[in-house]
């Protein structure tokens, strides 16, 4: 009997695999969401420092002037941020290891289990007895109840694998887009290419389906991006927002991106007035769009049919 055999013949093992694998992967996003922007971070200033040093060569070997060049370095050389690290350390999503942000001290093997670590400890760091934020565990328990909630929906099949493996994409983009407001091309064009890969199976959206949604996909929003533009002068999203859509029309096909546009600009729509309303947020602050389009297509990945079934029921 094959491991996929007995998942299919044993409900118990197949969902607590899954919990299992939800859980822990939960524990890695948290890795992800906190160190892929500072390593974006880290590239981008590592290339203007390179920048900088190019045109201070080249403006001491043509006579000019250097202090433009120079003032370049000097900019560049600076952290913009207290959480950049030494260019000069190696900081990746496996290194350094995890440490204290207070006290500095490492995080050993049984401080790390998911959520059982965070209750055993009080939610303070072992030795400083700093507190821990409950933000670990939430995203731990959230990953876990998503991925077991495709389980359900498709049962031990490919679908729920390629179900699960994209609601772990979509928890890690909502969750930097709303602390960065950036969705990461490290993130958003793997998608992609899974939705298009998936769909020579295909999965949940045929070659010819895929290849239109995922064209469309960033087509539409980048129509509406510059129609926003030229009206009002300001940018009204990212490009990242192109990519994810273009990612979920390419895993579902284009017949499912009105139902994940209508239901990411309702969702935003009444998000964004409520925060005006009963908040102190400004107008003109930005609200991160990523994290409706991620709510919205993972909805219509597990039933967009139905609602579609459903709405067309209503007027037949």
């Amino acid at each position: 009997m094959t491991v996929f055999q007995a998942l299919q013949s044993n409900a118990v093992l197949f969902y607590g695999v899954v919990a299992f694998l939800g859980l822990f992967v939960g524990s890695f996003l948290n890795v992800v969401i906190y160190r892929l922007p500072l390593m974006m971070q880290r590239e981008w200033q590592l290339g203007m420092r390179e920048l900088a040093a190019e045109q201070l060569r080249e403006a001491e070997e043509s006579g000019q002037s250097a202090d433009a060049a120079a003032k370049i370095v000097s900019e560049h050389s600076s952290d913009t941020t207290s959480e950049t690290v030494s260019q000069e350390d190696t900081f990746n999503l496996s290194v350094p290891r995890s440490r204290c942000p207070q006290c500095q001290s490492l995080i050993k093997w049984w401080q790390n289990i998911p959520v059982l670590s965070y209750v055993l400890l009080g939610g303070k760091c072992h030795n400083c007895k700093t507190p821990i934020s409950i933000r670990y565990p939430t995203i731990e328990l959230l990953t876990m109840c998503l991925s077991l909630v495709v389980a359900w929906k498709f049962g031990p099949t490919p679908q729920a694998a390629l179900g699960i493996l994209v609601t772990w994409f979509l928890v890690a983009m909502t969750m930097i887009d709303v602390d960065h407001q950036l969705l990461p091309d490290t993130l958003t064009l793997p998608l992609m290419w899974i939705g298009l890969v998936a769909s020579l199976i295909p999965l949940f959206a045929d070659v010819r389906s895929a290849v239109i949604g995922a064209a469309c996909g960033y087509l539409v929003l980048w129509l509406v991006f510059w129609a926003f533009k030229l009206i009002t002068g300001k940018e009204g999203m990212g490009y990242g927002d192109f990519k994810l859509l273009a990612a979920l029309g390419a895993l579902l096909g284009w017949q499912q991106l009105p139902m994940v546009i209508l239901f990411s600009s309702l969702v935003g729509a009444v998000v964004g007035i409520s925060l005006i309303a009963f908040t102190k947020h400004e107008r003109s602050a930005p609200i991160p769009f990523g994290p409706y389009l991620a709510a919205a297509g993972w909805l219509a990945m597990l039933w967009g049919e139905q609602i579609a079934a459903a709405y067309m029921g209503m007027y037949a």
